[in-house]
């Protein structure tokens, strides 16, 4: 019997809700794509605020093995080989240890929340493609990426995901869709401003700073790109007045991010603006100089979940990864 079928057969078949996009660190979001059949379970709850008990199992514990779709290839990987190799591709090696496993707790908790939804049928339970699953480096890649500090990065990442060794979040009895992004505006996005609502994934205070590489950027553009933009996804708005008049209101979401903007007399989401300007995050300025368009860009990603330069920050002030967990997905369960 398939491992996938194994896997699934731990859990009770029932109703689901859509699935979502992949985990984003430095690449731009997806939409979410139609989900396959769920399952859930009852493992064993593990406080995320006290420190679990080092003989603490559970009825459905993670399993020891995933099988990943790499490209054309599947083949069966050892879990926590796997999320060494995510860990490696999605957040950088540099950062603080509980941070690191902070994001290899949301990383094995994607992962399950993949195989139980069905994601890749009959095929695997989880991909290397970042715009589908998360993303995922090989050692050869990271060899190449990391030189002569590959033994001491690697070291540090595969401690920081076996410290953390089959621990994942739980709601109401199933993995979550442990989403997470590279930086925030100073709070996270509530999923439900682009996705389906999710109880865990509501807007909650982010603590990176403009210490974040390129926290800041800009987009600018000619008022003839600007309207040819703008044109190609609203053909009939209009962009015969003066140009200083093309820009009408704009509003923002709860977490200061720009929910919709009027642009030629035709209303725009902050996500549609984010796609067809490739910028780095919705949460933007746009004001017209007298010469050009300049979209003023904090932050990158799409903003839901956690946010990996906010973990950081919040290791450096001295959270251990459950407070970090337990802030950027309120109301889950660690479980073991």
């Amino acid at each position: 019997m398939p491992l996938f079928l194994t896997f699934a057969m731990t859990f009770i078949q029932c109703r689901t809700t859509a699935a979502p996009e992949k985990n984003e660190y430095m690449h731009p979001a997806n939409e979410p794509a139609d989900s396959a059949g769920a399952w859930t379970f009852t493992p064993e709850p593990i406080s995320t605020q006290e420190p679990a008990a080092a003989s603490a199992k559970a009825p459905y514990p993670a399993p020891e093995t995933v099988t990943v779709k790499n490209g054309d290839e599947v083949q069966e990987m050892d879990m926590q080989s796997y999320l060494v190799g995510v860990v490696a591709a999605e957040m950088p090696a540099s950062f603080e240890p509980e941070a690191l496993k902070a994001q290899g707790v949301a990383a094995r908790s994607y992962a399950l929340y993949c195989a139980a939804t069905g994601r890749h049928g009959d095929t695997a339970q989880v991909c290397t493609d970042f715009a589908c699953c998360q993303a995922w480096s090989s050692e050869d890649t990271l060899r190449r990426n990391w030189g002569d500090s590959y033994d001491e990065k690697l070291e540090k990442i595969k401690t920081a995901v076996e410290a953390t060794a089959g621990e994942y979040l739980c709601y109401d009895g199933a993995p979550v869709f442990a989403a997470f992004h590279s930086s925030s505006a100073g709070a996270t996005e509530d999923c439900g401003a682009i996705w389906s609502a999710r109880p865990y994934l509501i807007s909650v205070d982010s603590p990176e700073t403009a210490e974040v590489p390129n926290y800041i950027s800009s987009v600018e553009l000619s008022a003839l790109d600007f309207r040819d933009t703008v044109l190609y996804a609203r053909p009939d708005a209009d962009f015969t007045g003066d140009e200083s008049e093309w820009i009408g209101e704009i509003t923002h979401d709860e977490s200061g991010r720009v929910a919709s903007a009027v642009l030629g007399g035709e209303k725009l989401s902050g996500t549609e603006l984010r796609s067809l300007f490739s910028l780095r995050s919705t949460a933007f300025t746009l004001e017209y100089t007298g010469s050009s368009f300049l979209f003023t860009v904090t932050g990158f990603g799409h903003g839901v979940g956690m946010s990996q330069y906010g973990a950081n920050a919040m290791a450096k002030s001295g959270a251990d990864y459950r407070e970090i967990l337990a802030h950027y997905y309120p109301g889950t369960q660690l479980v073991k």
